[in-house]
């Protein structure tokens, strides 16, 4: 029996160190703009659901510790994203209700549009948490209206 050769490798170039940094530089700052959106989509969520965020909850269902949720919540607070009312919980404010909404509805736009094209509920549920942070508006107006012509 020959042996089989493997595909010849196309040679590739390294980056320039500038390249490489402005591509990591972009990728850690779409890496907090995400994790800020999920904070301010999970706080909208448990402030509908029970008129408030805690710290704890938030720290459970983001599945982090507790300091890490305030070094967060400190962030975002000096951002205006949200206001924090000692014994209390954690509110939006309205930039932050308004971030929350905007990532909520392309969240839901993503996840119905993985259904409309045969991607399994749970499957479509967990994929839809992290495209809905990196899609394009194009994509997204182009899910919706393809998502619009099937209803």
């Amino acid at each position: 029996m020959a042996a089989v050769k493997p595909p010849a490798r196309k040679e590739r170039r390294l980056l320039t160190p500038e390249t490489h940094v402005e591509g990591f530089r972009l990728a850690r700052a779409v890496r907090r703009v995400e994790l800020v959106e999920d904070y301010v989509e999970l706080i909208a969520d448990l402030i509908d659901a029970g008129g408030e965020a805690r710290q704890v909850d938030i720290a459970a269902r983001m599945g982090v510790a507790q300091p890490t949720v305030a070094r967060m919540l400190a962030r975002m607070a000096e951002d205006g994203l949200v206001d924090k009312e000692p014994y209390r919980g954690v509110f939006l404010t309205p930039a932050g209700r308004r971030l929350a909404e905007e990532s909520r509805d392309r969240h839901q736009v993503v996840e119905a549009f993985l259904l409309s094209i045969g991607v399994p509920a749970e499957t479509a549920r967990k994929d839809a948490e992290g495209i809905e942070h990196h899609v394009s508006r194009e994509t997204l107006e182009t899910m919706r209206r393809r998502l619009a012509k099937q209803g």
